[in-house]
């Protein structure tokens, strides 16, 4: 489900985008003035968020972008095997096994983790 749909003028840096449909976060952007005749443009930077990729674009600034609904939730993590992490949402008590992303250090046993839901895609962001 998408939460809005906005311009590309009104995207700043760490907005969340669907691209391709995919979630993106911008981490540079550039607006250009419009011209005599023309319209603005504007210039982007995005990181794919599952897998860090960097997708670079230019766009008319009339063109309309998805933003995704992004859920952030707590869960316990009930067990690590090598990297991937057994987890029990805090609020469903619904277990699943997520991969532990390059980056966020202190999941272990019985500790706590926050992980995002990206439009059906969970992603673990950081240890508690």
């Amino acid at each position: 489900m998408v939460a809005k749909v906005i311009d590309a003028t009104e995207m700043r840096v760490g907005t969340f985008l669907l691209l391709d449909g995919v979630a993106h976060q911008v981490k540079k952007m550039d607006i250009s003035k419009t011209g005599k005749h023309g319209h603005a443009k504007v210039r982007f930077e995005a990181i794919n968020i599952m897998t860090g990729k960097k997708k670079v674009g230019v766009v008319p600034g009339h063109d309309k972008f998805e933003v995704p609904m992004i859920d952030k939730r707590s869960a316990q993590v009930l067990s690590v095997a090598g990297d991937t992490a057994t987890l029990m949402d805090s609020e469903s008590f619904e277990n699943f096994e997520l991969p532990i992303p390059e980056g966020v250090d202190g999941v272990s046993s019985g500790g706590s983790v926050e992980y995002w839901d990206v439009e059906g895609n969970k992603l673990i962001r950081k240890a508690l």
